[in-house]
Formats: C-alpha cells, sequence, structure tokens
C-alpha cells in the first residue's frame, strides 16, 4: 500500500500546500487554529499518501481504515486532505471554513459522506472514540474472518495533541486499549510542547512515551516531525506490531514555517495575520497569490492516495464475493449487520412477566431482556463499568472480550465511564455492531462528554442505567441521582425511558434497539417494582408512545362508569367529559400514582393516571394525540417523580403541582427514604385532594 515520492521538492510543495489550505482558510475566516495543521503537515501528509486506506467514491467502504484527528481544533488539517485526495469537499467548502450551512465547521462534526469519520473537538474524546472503533474492527473480524478471507482487516489512525492526552478520557482510554491489546490502533502524538497558556511545561511534565509504554503500548519517537521517512518508518513498524496498540511521538512544532509565530501559544487558537501570513509564505517559498493555492503537480500527487484506495478497494470486493460464496450463511450475517437490520424473530424470545409472580426490578427485568436479544442479535455487544453484577449487564455464556478472546461479546470497561461512553460512541460508527454500556444513574456524571456528543452524532448506543433514584438506599446520596434526569432530558438527541414495571422495561428494550437516531438511556431501579396489572389497566406497549393513559376514570368501574377494560395501547378514552385530575407519573413513581388513583376513583373524582416514561418520545407524537393524553382543558396536573422537578413545568403547567426531590437525598433503607420525602400513594393522594380544592376554588 505504501507510495513513495522520490521527488522531494514535490513532497515539500504536498506538504506546504496542506500548511497553506489551513493559513489561508483560517486568515479568510478570522477564525481558527492554524498551528496544528501547519505543524502536523509533514506527519498528515505521510500517513494519508503512504499508508490509510480509504475510498472517497465510497466514504462508507466497510474495511477502510479509519482516521480520527483527535486534536479537532486542528480542523482544517482534515479539511485540506479531505480535499486534496478527492473526497467531496471542494475549494468553495474550504473558503467558507466555519461560515453557516458549510460542511467545513470549527471541529469536525461526524459526516461520513464527507470523509468525516467522527465528531472532535472536546479533547481525549477522539483518541477514545477510536478505541471503540478498533474493538468493533477486532470483534469483528473475530466472527467474519475465515483462513484465506480477512475481509475485516483495517487500523484506526489518531492524530493526538497534549491537550488529549492531558485529559483524563484519554487515560483510562489508552489504559483499556493497551490492556485488550489493540493492535491495530495507532497513535500518532503531535509532541509540539505548546499549550494556550505557553509551554507545556506549565502544567504537563510527565514522559508520555513512558506512560504509554506502561500502559502496554508499542513506542517509538520520531525526533523531526517533518521527517517523512523517519514517520513512515514509524507508522510501518507500527502496523507490524499487532498485539499491542502504538503510540509514536513525534517531535513537530506548532506554527511551523510561521517567523514570529512557530513555537508559540500565539499560533494555537488564532489567525496569524495578514502581515505574518506574508512573511510565512515568503519564508517557505510560497506564491503570495492566489490564496488557495494547489500546484497541479500536487493535486496530481495527492489522488493517488485516492487512486490506491480504489484499487484496494477493488481487491477487497473480489475477496468478498470469494467470501461470500464459500460462507453463505455468513454472507447473509454481513448484509443485515452493515445494513442494520435486524433478524427475523429477533424479539420472538422476550419475557413477559405476571402479577402474580410478584414484584421485579427493572434492571432485573433488563438483564433478561438483553440474554434474549444477544441468542438472535450476535451484533449486540455490550458491557459495564466494573458494575456488571449489579447492572444485570452481562450476556451468559458468551465469554469475555479479551486480547486472546476477540469473540467474546462481554466488554469490561473497568471503573471507566468515561471512556466507556466514547468507546461506545466509537463502536456504534464504526458500524456493525450495537454497543450497550451499563453504570449507576449517579455515573453519568463521569459519562457526559460522550453522552453528549452520542447525541450530537446520533451515535445508538443503549444505556443501561441502574439504581435511579433515592430506591439506591443505604449507600446515600453520593450515590442517588437526584439532577440526572434533568440532565438527560436536555440533551438533544438523546432518548430516555425510564419504565415502570418489568413488562415495559422488555419493550423499553424493543425500542432501543429500533432506535436508529442517537443514544438511548434506560433508567432502572435497584429495588422491585410491581408488575402493573393490565387487566386493569393499559397494556404496557403504551410505552412506546412516550406518553400514555394507563388508567382512568372512563374505564374504571368503580367511578360509577360503564363496565370495561383499559382500551388498546395508546388509546385515548373517547368521553365527552374530560378528567377532573391528571396524575402523571415515571418508574418507580407510577405505583403510588395508582394506589392514588384508586382512592381518589373511591372519592368519586374523575381521575387519569398518565405514564411518562419518555418525554421525547411523547413529544414527537401528533398533537392530537398528545393531547388526547393530556387534554389542554385540565389544569390541575400532579407529577411524580423521584428526581429534581426542573422542567416538569412543561407537563403540569402553571396551575399544576410536583412531588420532586430537589435536594439530596440520604442514607436509609428505601422504603424510609420514599416515606421522608414523600414519594406514596399517601402523599400523592394528599397533595391531588389540595390540588383539586384549589382548581375548584
Amino acid at each position: 500500500m505504501s507510495q513513495t515520492v522520490t521527488d522531494t521538492d514535490l513532497q515539500e510543495r504536498c506538504i506546504d500546500t496542506i500548511r497553506f489550505l489551513a493559513v489561508d482558510a483560517v486568515q479568510k475566516a478570522n477564525s481558527g487554529h492554524p498551528g496544528l495543521p501547519m505543524g502536523c503537515a509533514a506527519m498528515a501528509y505521510t500517513l494519508w499518501t503512504r499508508h490509510l486506506r480509504f475510498d472517497p467514491a465510497d466514504p462508507a467502504w466497510p474495511d477502510r481504515d479509519r482516521f480520527v484527528l483527535s486534536g479537532g481544533h486542528g480542523s482544517m488539517l482534515l479539511y485540506g486532505l479531505l480535499h486534496l485526495t478527492g473526497f467531496d469537499v471542494s475549494l468553495d467548502d474550504l473558503k467558507a471554513f466555519r461560515q453557516l450551512d458549510g460542511i467545513t465547521p470549527g471541529h469536525p462534526e461526524r459526516d461520513l459522506a464527507h470523509g468525516v469519520e467522527t465528531t472532535t473537538g472536546p479533547l481525549g474524546q477522539g483518541l477514545s472514540t477510536a478505541v471503540g472503533m478498533a474493538i468493533a474492527e477486532a470483534y469483528l473480524g473475530a466472527w467474519f474472518n475465515r483462513p484465506g478471507y480477512d475481509v475485516v482487516d483495517h487500523f484506526t489512525y489518531v492524530i493526538a495533541s497534549d491537550g488529549d492526552l492531558m485529559e483524563g478520557v484519554a487515560s483510562e482510554a489508552a489504559s483499556l486499549a493497551g490492556h485488550l491489546g489493540l493492535g491495530k490502533l495507532i497513535v500518532l502524538y503531535d509532541d509540539n510542547h505548546i499549550s494556550i497558556e505557553g509551554s507545556t511545561e506549565l502544567a504537563f511534565t510527565e514522559d508520555r512515551v513512558a506512560r504509554f509504554g506502561a500502559y502496554d503500548w508499542h513506542v517509538q519517537r520520531v525526533d523531526d516531525g517533518n521527517d517523512v521517512e523517519a514517520l513512515s518508518a514509524a507508522i510501518e513498524s507500527a502496523r507490524r506490531e499487532t498485539g499491542r496498540p502504538s503510540f509514536i511521538a513525534a517531535r513537530t512544532h506548532i506554527g511551523y514555517g510561521s517567523p514570529n509565530k512557530q513555537d508559540s501559544a500565539d499560533a494555537h487558537g488564532a489567525p496569524l495575520g495578514p502581515d505574518e501570513v506574508k512573511l510565512t509564505k515568503e519564508h517557505l517559498g510560497w506564491p503570495l497569490e492566489p490564496e488557495f493555492f494547489v500546484p497541479d503537480d500536487v493535486r496530481e500527487c495527492m489522488l493517488r492516495a485516492r487512486d490506491r484506495g480504489a484499487a484496494a478497494h477493488g481487491e477487497w470486493s473480489e475477496r468478498l464475493a470469494a467470501w461470500k460464496a464459500a460462507q453463505p450463511e455468513l454472507g447473509g450475517q454481513w448484509d443485515r449487520v452493515w445494513g442494520r437490520l435486524l433478524p427475523a424473530g429477533w424479539d420472538d424470545d422476550l419475557p413477559s412477566f405476571a402479577p402474580d409472580d410478584g414484584p421485579v426490578a427493572t434492571r432485573s427485568a433488563s438483564g433478561k431482556a438483553i440474554n434474549a436479544i444477544a441468542t438472535h442479535v450476535p451484533e449486540l455487544i455490550g458491557g459495564s463499568a466494573d458494575l456488571a453484577p449489579s447492572n444485570n449487564t452481562l450476556i451468559k455464556d458468551s465469554g469475555s472480550f479479551s486480547r486472546d478472546d476477540r469473540s467474546g461479546r462481554n466488554l469490561h470497561f473497568g471503573v471507566r465511564e468515561h471512556a466507556m461512553s466514547a468507546a461506545c460512541n466509537g463502536m456504534a460508527l464504526h458500524g456493525a455492531v450495537r454497543p450497550y454500556a451499563g453504570t449507576f444513574f449517579v455515573f453519568t456524571d463521569y459519562m457526559r462528554p460522550g453522552l453528549r456528543l452520542g447525541g450530537l452524532m446520533e451515535a445508538p448506543v443503549v444505556y443501561v442505567l441502574t439504581h435511579d433514584s433515592i430506591g439506591l438506599g443505604e449507600d446515600g446520596p453520593t450515590h442517588q441521582p437526584v439532577e440526572h434526569l434533568a440532565m438527560m432530558r436536555a440533551t438533544p438527541d438523546f432518548t430516555v425511558i425510564r419504565p415502570a414495571d418489568a413488562n415495559e422495561t422488555v419493550l423499553a428494550w424493543k425500542m432501543a434497539m429500533r432506535h436508529e437516531h442517537g443514544p438511548v438511556g434506560l433508567v432502572l431501579t435497584r429495588q422491585k417494582l410491581p408488575v402493573v396489572d393490565r387487566t386493569r389497566f393499559a397494556p404496557a406497549a403504551g410505552i412506546e408512545y412516550g406518553g400514555y393513559v394507563l388508567a382512568d376514570w372512563a374505564w374504571d368501574p368503580a367511578c360509577g362508569s360503564p363496565a370495561g377494560s383499559p382500551g388498546e395501547a395508546g388509546a385515548v378514552p373517547d368521553v365527552d367529559e374530560p378528567p377532573q385530575l391528571v396524575l402523571i407519573a415515571t418508574g418507580s413513581e407510577v405505583q403510588h400514582a395508582l394506589g392514588a388513583y384508586g382512592r381518589l376513583i373511591d372519592d368519586g373524582v374523575r381521575a387519569r393516571v398518565v405514564n411518562l416514561p419518555s418525554w421525547e418520545v411523547f413529544a414527537a407524537q401528533e398533537r392530537g394525540y398528545r393531547d388526547g393524553v393530556l387534554p389542554p382543558e385540565v389544569h390541575a396536573r400532579l407529577a411524580v417523580e423521584a428526581g429534581a422537578s426542573f422542567g416538569w413545568e412543561r407537563w403540569v403547567g402553571l396551575d399544576g403541582d410536583i412531588i420532586a426531590l430537589d435536594r439530596f437525598g440520604a442514607s436509609a433503607p428505601a422504603g424510609q427514604l420514599f416515606e421522608r420525602f414523600g414519594f406514596t400513594a399517601d402523599t400523592v393522594y394528599e397533595r391531588a385532594t389540595a390540588l383539586l380544592g384549589r382548581s375548584s376554588g
């Protein structure tokens, strides 16, 4: 795959073209980071023209190498490379750098059609996402490859900055990658000794190479980051070392070629300025005009990488066809998983639960659902941050993914929640696998950047988030989530589902498996919950609407209405009179709403219980359905949820009331805590009665 340009002058012009496309774009935008592209241009040129395997005609080619610019502030390095190597990124796109509706935003955003594999910018996330990509490659290789037919055989490359390595998430991810021996992960470190505040000596004096060696990485140093031959040799050595991930520390110079700003923090995050641009071009022998200049021989040279990739893609396609002919069953699975299709009958063995069987913790029901799905869906792979027995996330009889067994489906992330969320994003972005991750709900605090980027990239990851409230009990307020539901609901393109019982939990997993655009958080209980009697209350399938009428006076004989049974899932009672009062609850508090509902019905109140497990899904329903569930004319609404009240005003209105937890919890048995903080049927009944009194008054 190596391409060697013997004309050193042409090689230098290629590298300088990469530099000055970045310089001109940042200057034109009057915003951006020129220093990294100028310093890393030789490194990037070497990787992209000699080693990286890609095909702009098919950016989603499954066996392409993945490239991650973890130092996403240097985004113009990536955009310039994409333009020069034949991707659908034009000079006009480069000139529109950081402008509205352009495809060259300030930091790279996942855009596979234009060659951008992942969103980066929050430092450390790119490197950590790449770890997930490498995990996916290894798992799929174990699944699909057969002797003589390596249909999954690609590398994941990263360019990482000092800032990436300073972030804790990179330490977590690098430790995990070394433990797993992810030999097809290669990180090129832009060791330029400069951060925004000045020299890295101000805050970052450890031996980074020794650190990665301690993580059990294959480590190398390249003393001159502009030495193409030395860089290429280091990459070749890294490619041969398949038992460990590789770390190549290349000594670079931020703002290379700028007479006054090279090796200075001034080159990091601001345009060079017209005068310095002129001086830099003169210093490196580059034409002052035109801007965005690409010499013809440079364009021809850089496009050879495209042609090389197309040839490799063609060879792979022939190999894939022969493999499919020899392995037709595997070939069918290949087409299915890369097409994001679920197999026929994938949900046939999902469990169901009867009220007479007793209460069930929703975390336990989730574990049963995972194992039922895993039997039919081999691409389901995941694990927990050292909490699998508590999260119920173990796939039975499937082994552990390790350096010795790439076929294991149980991932042991260790106590590394931050890296876990980023790695799961990478697995989802890689394609053909369906990752899930588990932890206690409170520890989403450690996962927040990955969760947010997952929403931004619409990465389909399922999060199993257990111990969801003060129901955690004796471990106390350090482990009892309060504000976390509000945080997750406020995150765009992140779907939260908090089921009320075991049967809803199973259906929540069905929803999550079908969800393609963004992460899904299943928020589950530690404590056991009663299984709702669906002969009296609405079917659990109503959860698929995000919110539904669970109980209503119109179908409850105890209220004097005609005897009957609940309607179909998601049905709205068809009556002339609306309810007088609507109780709204989620998760473990639904039982208390139902308890209060029974007493209100006995009092002759036209009461309704609405289960609202997913605000996002409910909000996406048609207005007519939402108004049928929560009639606009009914102002007596009482919400009940063991979390912060923030956001509930949207559903209860100005005249409603909220039983919530706007303080930290306490250490005590769960039952005592629910009693102390008012999450009981008695409290709901009392607050509902008071609310009705205010409404009638």
